[in-house]
């Protein structure tokens, strides 16, 4: 029965949990389960209905008010007063316990078996009732005394957090020991040095991969200490080889710029410098980076020009920010002396230069703001410009 209440609450779009029904059940008698199976084997004639809108409507409301009362919450308010009568009703005063003389009757031999079955009966259906029936909440004096009641013996008030020692377990992350710098210098260890060289870039990458697992000789393992270690396994020329090349490498894809090549190797810019110390090529390092400040100096193409204008990092760290800036200065001073005449404005006169230079305009006025070209030039636009005649 009870299943057949909440299917049809559910489809009445008013699904309720399984206490509720049996709370509402319990209003019912029982000879109103033909009542109840006839109205919840139909359709919902209105929603939402819920467990006790489908009992206000056994006993003769109609499902549009139902439906009604339970949108607007009034079987939630009802629920709510019966609890708090039935919390106020005083409870019945215990019959006094007053002894009987009479002697009970006997009970007859025939009468056995079948009050043997009507307690059985009636123990289920008290175990029934039980189920069924509707829960008491506490009330809130009930609370209150609860709460004024004396702690008990070891129950703690403060809430102190306590100092715990560390987790340990497999989700714990703990450093493995280091091993000895003796056992790195052993030839049982070349492989693992090996192994450690293919995947890095330059000795500084390998100190710190190699000081995560061994110590040094004096301590912490030194950049001294993997060299010397390099060394006796005969590995030091061929690795410092392709630190060169590396190096090298880095400097051309990067056009020169010690600051990116730092950043792409992943070395600081003292251990960049020590690194090519160390390799003795500092004279190829700079034939490189010369070699590009002369293609940033010498190029024509206005458009490249102008982005380079922009790069202000990669001309600084090229040395040549100042040199680049004047010589671009004194270009565009050049071009822009062959289209003032037929200009009026500067955008007009950023997109002459542009037009005929295959620059984009915007590069041009932005250039004219950088270089400190754009006030003056507007002096003279004004200037020339002919006054109009009345």
């Amino acid at each position: 029965m009870a299943v057949a209440v909440s299917d049809f609450c559910r489809r009445a779009k008013s699904p309720a949990p399984a206490p509720e029904v049996r709370e509402a059940l319990a209003l019912l008698a029982e000879d109103d389960d033909f009542r109840v199976r006839t109205l919840t084997d139909g359709e919902p004639e209105a929603s939402p209905l819920g467990p006790f809108a489908v009992v206000d409507i056994l006993r003769g409301t109609a499902p549009a008010l139902a439906a009604q009362r339970q949108a607007c919450g009034f079987y939630d308010v009802a629920r709510e007063l019966a609890y708090v009568r039935e919390e106020k009703t005083p409870p019945p005063a215990p019959a006094p316990n007053v002894p009987v003389f009479a002697t009970p009757p006997a009970a007859e031999e025939g009468d056995g078996k079948a009050g043997k079955k009507a307690g059985k009966a009636a123990k289920q259906e008290a175990a029934v009732q039980e189920r069924i029936a509707p829960r008491k909440r506490a009330t809130p004096e009930s609370d209150a005394d609860a709460e004024s009641l004396p702690p008990e013996d070891g129950e703690d008030l403060g809430f102190l957090r306590r100092d715990l020692p560390r987790p340990r377990g497999r989700f714990t992350r703990v450093e493995a020991p280091r091993a000895s710098f003796m056992e790195l210098t052993r030839l049982s260890t070349k492989p693992a040095v090996e192994g450690a060289l293919e995947g890095a870039e330059h000795r500084f990458a390998l100190l710190r991969n190699l000081s995560q697992r061994y110590n040094g000789s004096r301590g912490e393992l030194t950049l001294v200490d993997v060299e010397n270690v390099l060394k006796d396994h005969g590995l030091l020329e061929a690795f410092t080889e392709k630190e060169k090349n590396q190096v090298l490498a880095a400097y051309s894809d990067q056009r020169g710029a010690a600051g990116r090549v730092g950043w792409s190797l992943g070395l600081s810019p003292s251990e960049l410098q020590r690194l090519i110390s160390v390799l003795g090529i500092g004279d190829e390092v700079e034939a490189l980076r010369e070699r590009f400040r002369r293609e940033a100096l010498a190029t024509s193409h206005l458009t490249h020009r102008l982005d380079l204008l922009g790069r202000e990092k990669y001309l600084a760290d090229l040395g040549i920010q100042r040199k680049f800036s004047d010589s671009l200065r004194k270009e565009l001073e050049r071009l822009v002396a062959d289209e003032f005449p037929e200009a009026t404005e500067l955008h007009g006169l950023a997109d002459a230069v542009g037009r005929k230079h295959g620059a984009p305009a915007e590069l041009v006025f932005r250039a004219f703001e950088r270089l400190g070209l754009a006030d003056g030039l507007r002096k003279r636009l004004l200037a020339s410009a002919t006054p109009s005649t009345p």
